[in-house]
């Protein structure tokens, strides 16, 4: 392609349909020298070719009244199609194949987890611990908690390993679970460890954690990459004897030297950030023929559409209520015009003794790139609207060391503002910050706003979180406005979809959420529900020939090296 060469046509005979507009046809983009009729030829070569691709669906499935095309029928219907709706029905099918793919595979992954037995913990010796700290904590759990720790206590007390996504509002007390979990299995003799995406995460945790645990008796340890040769070896030596009950840290926590006595629990937070095989390395570290119990943690409240084809393997619980006594945060959406008054308003909050966050999606300005960077900004801030009170700087690039540097003072009071990029977005709790203004906030998907004004609003004082929009487009008025009305996460998260279609939620790659190729979420949730009640119907031959599909060669690479 692109060399202006024409494809041989095999058989004089063998002319794309739709060339004179004698039927309807796919519409293709030009792109560059490549017209949109050197594509359809392509594609019609390409068409003919796929009739040699086998048929991975069971022909029942194919007969039931569905009416939906055979695999080679669908391509040459997507693109030349006798009638409309027989290409509507085509990619119908397509997008049918790609979600019951999507299913069979986290159906394979559930059941390599459970192919190993779980370690049960006796929690008849497990909750006495537990239960004891829970009831030192000078509040009493939300519902919702309450019923998060008795169904984890249940699944670890059985031998079939746990895997269990808990999705919590911002605030929601998801820690308290977690820690809950972990004593619980520290109670019964076995260890348990934390895993965090990143050092600054995973130091919040271990700062958390000490403070919450003492007095228990349990030993807490803390491994990322910037732990030291002789505190490391001090911690693997502690890990592999069992003194060390429960261990924070980041992707080191996987590395071949880090032996565990037992291993009982293991807890993934902000799942979405770790991959596949980062989280089944866990499973390597329990004792010889067992698998850890898993709990995955994601405070990003995940839709439905999403959640069942990207954790489909795990059982859900989600945590909606909010502790007593937590203040609202109030959303603004501020025009250029309202800078001036909206700095005005932060500033008064800092002569009352509180502090603020600056959040930027930058960190160093661009040529290429439009957008206010933390770098700049705090260095513009510190000497204009801020002038006189001590500005800090946080962002993904600095050292570990400046990162701690940075964060200590801003949680010592040392520091009134934090100008930062999004690295703020979890782990971050600053009680005494009541203030938020977020930059190029049109940048951001709802759930993530949604994140980082969470970091807010955490004491009693409430919490104010100021919108600057770079667009002034309805679609941007629309969803910020949604985010200003509404302080729901899980109602954000479907918004979000809908509005901005699960293909461009940012970062969704990096997130482990699919990107699908025909199939689009939630147009597509009845299809998704087909596929996943189909595939519980389908007998061992039926799924064989269908994860033989999935493990060869992709089909659109096939196609171009038969053609």
């Amino acid at each position: 392609p692109g060399t202006g060469e024409s494809i041989p046509w095999q058989s004089p005979r063998a002319r794309p349909p739709g060339l004179a507009g004698e039927s309807p046809r796919a519409a293709y983009s030009s792109g560059g020298e490549i017209g949109p009729g050197r594509w359809r030829r392509w594609s019609f070569e390409a068409c003919r070719l796929a009739a040699d691709l086998p048929e991975p669906l069971p022909a029942r499935l194919l007969g039931r009244g569905t009416g939906l095309p055979a695999l080679a029928d669908c391509f040459r219907e997507a693109h030349f199609p006798a009638a409309e709706d027989r290409a509507a029905l085509a990619l119908r099918r397509l997008a049918y194949q790609e979600l019951l793919e999507n299913q069979a595979v986290i159906r394979d992954r559930r059941l390599r987890h459970r192919q190993h037995a779980g370690e049960a913990l006796p929690l008849d010796t497990g909750s006495e611990l537990a239960s004891r700290w829970l009831g030192s904590l000078p509040f009493k759990p939300t519902g919702d908690q309450q019923q998060a720790i008795a169904a984890i206590g249940r699944e670890l007390a059985g031998t079939e390993p746990m895997g269990r996504l808990l999705m919590g509002e911002v605030g929601s007390g998801k820690t308290v679970v977690a820690i809950h979990a972990m004593l619980e299995a520290v109670g019964s003799g076995a260890q348990a460890a934390l895993m965090a995406p990143t050092e600054v995460l995973a130091g919040q945790h271990f700062t958390t954690l000490g403070a919450l645990l003492e007095g228990t008796g349990v030993e807490i340890g803390l491994l990322t990459g910037s732990t030291g040769t002789g505190e490391r070896q001090a911690l693997l030596a502690g890990l592999a004897e069992g003194r060390i009950g429960i261990v924070v840290g980041t992707h080191a926590l996987l590395e071949e030297p880090v032996e565990f006595k037992r291993l009982g629990l293991a807890v993934v937070d902000e799942e979405h950030r770790f991959g596949v095989r980062q989280r089944a390395g866990l499973d390597a570290k329990a004792p010889p023929g067992h698998a850890a119990h898993l709990l995955h943690m994601s405070a990003t409240p995940i839709p439905r559409t999403l959640a069942l084809t990207a954790y489909g393997d795990l059982e859900v619980t989600a945590l909606r209520e909010l502790p007593a006594g937590r203040m609202p945060v109030t959303t603004e959406v501020i025009s250029e015009a309202g800078r001036s008054e909206a700095f005005a308003r932060l500033r008064a909050e800092l002569d009352r003794g509180r502090q603020a966050f600056v959040v930027c999606p930058l960190v160093e300005e661009s040529p290429l790139v439009e957008g206010r960077a933390a770098a700049a900004e705090a260095e513009r801030l510190a000497a204009a609207e801020l002038a006189g009170y001590e500005v800090g700087l946080l962002h993904g690039q600095m050292k570990t060391s400046q990162k701690e540097i940075a964060m200590a003072a801003f949680a010592d009071g040392r520091t009134d503002v934090l100008v930062a990029t999004t690295v703020i977005e979890v782990g971050i709790d600053v009680p005494n910050a009541t203030v938020m203004v977020i930059e190029g906030a049109d940048r951001f998907g709802l759930s993530q706003l949604h994140q980082l004004r969470g970091r807010i609003g955490r004491g009693r004082h409430g919490g104010t979180c100021f919108l600057f929009s770079e667009s002034s487009g309805a679609r941007a008025a629309k969803r910020l406005g949604a985010l200003a009305s509404s302080a729901d996460g899980f109602r954000l998260a479907e918004l979000d979809l809908e509005m901005r279609g699960e293909g461009e939620i940012a970062g969704t790659r990096q997130h482990g959420l699919p990107r699908f190729r025909v199939a689009s979420l939630p147009r597509d949730i009845e299809l998704l529900e087909a596929a996943r009640q189909d595939l519980g119907s389908m007998d061992e031959l039926e799924l064989q020939i269908l994860a033989a599909s999935i493990a060869a060669p992709d089909q659109d690479e096939r196609m171009e090296q038969a053609a």
